[in-house]
């Protein structure tokens, strides 16, 4: 019997902008039973660029994922989703003349109780632990940079005028993105992940965003996060986009039998 069962689902919010460059999903593997994987993009760049830049980001999930079978390495896939991702970004970028990038974050739940994701850009992952968060990744951006380097503090690094300058996209026609990885196992119930663009993070503290998730399903706190985001915004929010992915306790199974008392035998 599996130790936890899998709730999802995803929440999206076009914020004060005038187009949706964000785009999330949830699949599963149709030839890996037990396999689900969440992507989140952050698209960028004008004149629609950014949405057909993200939109790519989530077709190459789908299509990799696809095609994946058990025994296939997990990072292997999520390191190919970004490679071709980038590559078909920036060969549509030469086409069309636009600039388009993308960053992309994915996670993948294995049946061997294992989380596995891999990022680039600022689109982050959080991991929580029942309500307590426990990890979050770390941004590919010029504040982040800063704050490894004692410059700013984590809290000027929000409302810092370059903190929306990163130093890894999807999409790059002077540099190939690189990949950070993670990943964590044993899974067990009440463990969960947050995958979401900086149009939702940059509104909340983490335990905040640990607290919502544990305490709701995932479509009460995507409601929740929206509205409180939308909120804090105070009408300059972001693209907000997230997926959650909580593991939670099995069913009951039902008797389906009765005892009766044996007769004796002869």
């Amino acid at each position: 019997m599996s130790q936890y069962k899998i709730e999802a689902g995803t929440g999206q919010h076009i914020g004060d902008r005038q187009e949706q460059q964000d785009r999330t999903a949830l699949f599963a593997a149709p030839h890996a039973p037990g396999y689900v994987m969440a992507v989140i993009a952050d698209g960028m760049g004008g004149k629609s660029g950014g949405a057909l830049a993200a939109e790519q980001v989530v077709r190459t999930a789908k299509q990799l994922f696809d095609e994946f079978y058990p025994g296939n390495d997990v990072r292997s896939l999520l390191e190919n989703i970004v490679n071709e991702a980038h590559t078909v970004i920036k060969l549509s970028g030469v086409s069309s003349e636009k600039e388009p990038h993308s960053t992309v974050v994915a996670l993948v739940i294995t049946p061997q109780q294992e989380a596995i994701w891999a990022y680039v850009g600022d689109s982050r992952l959080y991991r929580f632990d029942g309500p307590n968060y426990a990890e979050k990744t770390k941004d590919h951006s010029y504040v982040e940079k800063l704050v490894d380097e004692g410059k700013i503090t984590a809290e000027e690094a929000k409302t810092h005028r370059l903190s929306n300058i990163l130093v890894n996209v999807l999409g790059s026609s002077t540099a190939a993105p690189y990949i950070t990885f993670g990943e964590h196992a044993p899974l067990k119930a009440h463990d969960s992940f947050l995958l979401c663009s900086d149009g939702l993070w940059h509104y909340f503290e983490d335990h905040e965003l640990s607290a919502a998730v544990a305490a709701n399903s995932p479509r009460q706190a995507s409601e929740f996060l929206i509205r409180k985001a939308r909120d804090r915004a105070s009408g300059r929010g972001d693209n907000c986009t997230f997926a959650i992915v909580k593991l939670v306790d099995p069913p009951t199974q039902a008797k389906t039998y009765t005892v009766q008392k044996m007769r004796r035998a002869v």
